[in-house]
């Protein structure tokens, strides 16, 4: 796992982690990276019963999550946008 991890861009792996850390089933948690129009989008799968932890309570932990991604790839200068797939 710790190679997977490191294989994987900044980005993406920041979202494995903070997902892993959120859900009650972290081997659920898959993270596709993929780009449209020069910005990154990261898709994030959950299981079913986790997505609720993901969204949080009125969406505020999707939303810090998604300002989360979005400064870290301010860092690295680049665009991104988080997609929560159910």
């Amino acid at each position: 796992m710790a190679d997977e991890v490191q294989a994987a861009s900044p980005l993406r792996a920041v979202v494995e982690v903070v997902a892993r850390a959120l859900v009650d089933q972290p081997d659920a948690v898959r993270v596709v990276e993929t780009e449209k129009r020069g910005a990154a989008v990261l898709e994030l799968t959950t299981a079913p019963g986790d997505l609720g932890k993901i969204i949080g309570r009125q969406g505020r932990t999707a939303a810090a999550f998604r300002t989360l991604v979005s400064v870290t790839a301010e860092h690295y200068g680049q665009r991104a946008t988080l997609d929560i797939r159910d």
